[in-house]
């Protein structure tokens, strides 16, 4: 067997151990946003629009991690993540190593694959599909 072949039959196992990751990170952002953990100085006041972005960051990482509703969850952690670069990243400066939007993209382009990638077999919905 080609190191091709063995490599290509691995892609989705890696595509489900990448939307975790993904998700875990993403969830950390919300987690702090949300319950200061970790711990951080900048706490936003609840239902303000960061409060909001922490929100989705928790609930739609989570459901990434676990690869629940994988779909949605991409797609809109693919808008906030849009939304965040465009508002909070690109007003200060045009080049993202900057501005310090390079995170915002990676997700925004990630999150937006895995919108028509699905979430890998090792999912709850691949497990509910079978």
């Amino acid at each position: 067997m080609s190191l091709q072949t063995t490599l290509t039959s691995w892609a989705p196992q890696v595509l489900s151990v990448t939307r975790c990751v993904a998700g875990l990170i993403f969830m950390a952002h919300g987690t702090q946003k949300i319950l200061g953990f970790p711990a951080t100085e900048r706490m936003p006041e609840a239902f303000s629009m960061l409060w909001t972005a922490g929100v989705i960051e928790l609930v739609c990482g989570a459901l990434l991690v676990v690869g629940f509703l994988t779909r949605p969850a991409a797609f809109l952690a693919s808008g906030l993540m849009a939304f965040a670069y465009w508002i909070a990243h690109a007003p200060r400066d045009v080049f993202p190593a900057n501005n310090g939007g390079d995170a915002a993209i990676l997700y925004c382009f990630l999150f937006l694959y895995l919108v028509f990638a699905g979430p890998g077999p090792w999912s709850l919905d691949a497990a509910r599909k079978r």
